[in-house]
């Protein structure tokens, strides 16, 4: 029997995160093979609808107009095009197709009437729909919800104190606020967050802890390390080992026993060693594709080959079942 519990204090989430790091796999992989299905892994594939010239000041993000980094900003992909990258994600195994856009916040406009024209789109194939499009209101949550939006991301990043030392444009309340609107349009919520970005081990277990004192903890955790970008203020920032990563994907299982970990951003500078420590100590979800917005990640092919030797599967799509404001359709499982 899996306990949840929603009021970890940080000395427990901190006596577990310090545990000595074998034991830490062995009792977050324990509780992992209590879930059933422990052995499927949910493929996501992350596509940017709208890239660069964000007015954000989010020290990590390539994408903000107030850095120099490279990054070309492109207008609004179409419909079609989503639909096109979707059908190849689907092919290569991916059962959620991830929408990203570049925005601060969304706005009633055609933009987002177009947001929602792609998530219906997407739905028609039968893929779980998940959109990262800034902060929301009360009714723009519900009308991503009535065309079907299967879930939410909206990452708080790090601890609440740390984190105006990442982002002054926004606070950290409003991205709890964000969240409350998605749980109250009944959308699925996947936040998580990001180490490596200069934070001590306290804002780890205080942002886990953030997570999981939530009413209903996220469907999704992201795990992210942090892919240091040159031209952003954390440019120089060094890699985090994978050691931090397993510790933060282990305890993230512990204290969050039924939600999807998902081993995130920084995945393509790790080994398979590396990634099936983490598989072992609790994740169960991961972002394929060659791109994740505008950072590399493994292909496709090179994850089924991973699977293939690890003895892991994908996960079908609506494994707990599709919204209920959608209609209701045979599920095709995707294709592999």
């Amino acid at each position: 029997m899996i306990e949840i519990r929603n009021d970890w204090t940080k000395e427990e989430i901190a006596d577990i995160y310090h545990s000595p790091l074998l034991d830490l796999i062995y009792r977050a992989g324990t509780i992992h093979r209590l879930n059933e299905d422990y052995a499927e892994v949910q493929i996501s594939s992350l596509i940017s609808i709208k890239t660069g010239g964000c007015s954000e000041d989010c020290s990590y993000c390539p994408q903000s107009a107030r850095y120099q980094t490279g990054v070309q900003v492109h207008a609004m992909l179409t419909v079609d095009q989503v639909t096109n990258a979707a059908v190849i994600a689907k092919e290569g195994g991916a059962s959620r197709l991830c929408m990203g856009a570049a925005w601060r916040e969304v706005r009633d406009n055609r933009d987002f009437d177009r947001v929602i024209e792609m998530v219906k789109a997407v739905n028609e194939l039968d893929m779980e729909v998940c959109a990262t499009l800034g902060m929301l209101t009360e009714s723009q949550a519900q009308k991503l919800a009535d065309a079907g939006l299967y879930a939410y991301n909206h990452n708080i990043d790090t601890s609440e104190d740390d984190y105006k030392r990442i982002i002054t444009t926004r606070t950290f309340d409003d991205r709890l606020k964000t969240i409350d609107n998605v749980r109250k349009a009944k959308i699925t919520v996947c936040s998580g967050g990001i180490i490596g970005l200069g934070e001590t081990d306290n804002d780890r277990i205080s942002m886990l802890q953030t997570l999981s004192n939530m009413a209903k903890h996220p469907e999704s955790v992201p795990i992210n390390a942090l892919v240091a970008i040159k031209g952003t203020p954390l440019e120089d920032q060094k890699p985090v080992p994978i050691w931090d990563m397993v510790r933060m994907i282990a305890t993230a299982r512990i204290i969050m026993p039924k939600s999807v970990v998902r081993l995130s951003a920084g995945r393509n500078e790790m080994s398979m060693t590396d990634q099936a420590l983490c598989f072992m100590a609790g994740a169960n979800s991961i972002f394929a594709g060659d791109k994740l917005l505008t950072t590399p990640n493994p292909e496709f092919n090179e994850d089924m080959k991973m699977f293939e030797i690890l003895g892991l599967k994908p996960r079908e799509a609506f494994k707990k079942g599709r919204p209920a404001n959608t209609e209701q359709k045979e599920i095709i499982a995707p294709i592999i």
